[in-house]
């Protein structure tokens, strides 16, 4: 924890170059004192991203268009079997792009190619293993990702600045204690917050699921937290 303190009596002071973080741009006031803190605020993730895409190739532009379709179809009916309406899902691209063999001389047109990427949010975490394996089975998915994250971090960044101002003002409180003064009023203050990045984990084609009788793969080990940080430079009166 870093701790800077101005303390002035009879004049005023400016603080000298240093970062932005640390020391902003700030007049010291007389009779002030002045201190700088981090905090943070660990929670665990409460949404799982899911990523997949729909892809389809044929000679024709309609056929790769329609099977592409009718993989769509299969994607809806999957989330509705698992309790999930399809409207919830995301399409973030849609390409349909002419396929070419580039072993001869002269490229020859071989077929279309049609992409979609789609992301879809949960909340129950036990949704994420049968989606991931009823995909698979269908073969309309090339590939499969899954990122872990925080929804709420509204909530998490407000925890990470009281935590970091709560520092702050005991280390203020400190250097009043000894010089004989009281701890005045709040007269200054700069919050900055920083999060983690999002928790990854690639999920395979074949997703593992818990069988009867044995322990789930992430049984016993300790969740991986996201943890969000803040820095508060705080500036005190004296009395």
């Amino acid at each position: 924890m870093k701790i800077f303190i101005t303390l002035v009596l009879a004049a005023f002071l400016a603080f000298g170059s240093a970062s932005a973080q640390d020391r902003p741009a700030v007049t010291a006031q007389p009779n002030t004192v002045f201190a700088g803190a981090d905090g943070k605020f660990e929670a665990n993730p409460d949404t799982a991203l899911l990523q997949f895409n729909i892809s389809a190739q044929q000679e024709t532009s309609r056929a790769a268009y329609d099977q592409a379709s009718k993989s769509a179809e299969q994607v809806r009916q999957i989330l509705r079997s698992n309790g999930i309406e399809p409207k919830s899902a995301e399409i973030g691209f849609f390409s349909l792009q002419p396929v070419y063999d580039y072993k001869t001389p002269k490229r020859k047109l071989v077929g279309y190619r049609v992409n979609a990427n789609v992301s879809l949010k949960l909340k129950d975490f036990s949704k994420i293993a049968p989606i991931i394996q009823q995909l698979a089975d269908a073969d309309v998915s090339e590939s499969q990702s899954i990122s872990y994250m925080l929804d709420d971090m509204d909530a998490a960044k407000t925890k990470a600045v009281e935590d970091a101002y709560r520092r702050a003002r005991e280390s203020a409180s400190a250097v009043a204690h000894a010089s004989g003064r009281t701890l005045g009023d709040l007269s200054y203050a700069s919050v900055d917050t920083f999060e983690s990045p999002r928790l990854m984990a690639p999920a395979p084609r074949m997703m593992a699921m818990k069988m009867d009788g044995a322990p789930a793969p992430t049984e016993e080990f300790t969740p991986q937290t996201i943890t969000v940080t803040a820095h508060v430079n705080a500036m005190f009166t004296l009395r």
